[in-house]
């Protein structure tokens, strides 16, 4: 079973950063698409970012510019850099697995609020 525990939301006001981390337990991350979602009370969750085993990432225009998606091996983590953030961005953010087939791992949510 693969865990997936994220950290770093936070209140934040408008045009500030923040940083989240997901960390994966089990061997598997390094086959893993790896991505960010978010979703808001009575609304779907959104894909925010997506990182490819090669390194392809994949942003909605909403965040272009100013989300960066990495993760790092070593530590079985991905991180999404969010900048020039904007009160639109409050969500709760979840961290996402994906294999290939029908293996999709979620975390637990970590909530961001940006102020203005």
């Amino acid at each position: 079973q693969v865990q997936l525990v994220e950290s770093g939301g936070g209140l934040v006001q408008a045009g500030g950063s923040l940083r989240l981390s997901c960390a994966a337990s089990g061997s598997i991350f390094s086959r893993a698409t790896m991505g960010w979602y978010r979703q808001v009370p009575e609304k779907q969750r959104e894909l925010v970012a997506s990182i490819t085993t090669g390194g392809s990432t994949n942003y909605p225009d909403s965040v272009k510019g100013r989300f960066t998606i990495s993760r790092e091996y070593g530590k079985n983590t991905v991180y999404l850099q969010m900048n020039s953030l904007k009160p639109e961005d409050t969500a709760v953010y979840y961290c996402n697995l994906r294999l290939p087939g029908p293996s999709n791992f979620w975390g637990q949510g970590t909530q961001v609020t940006v102020s203005s």
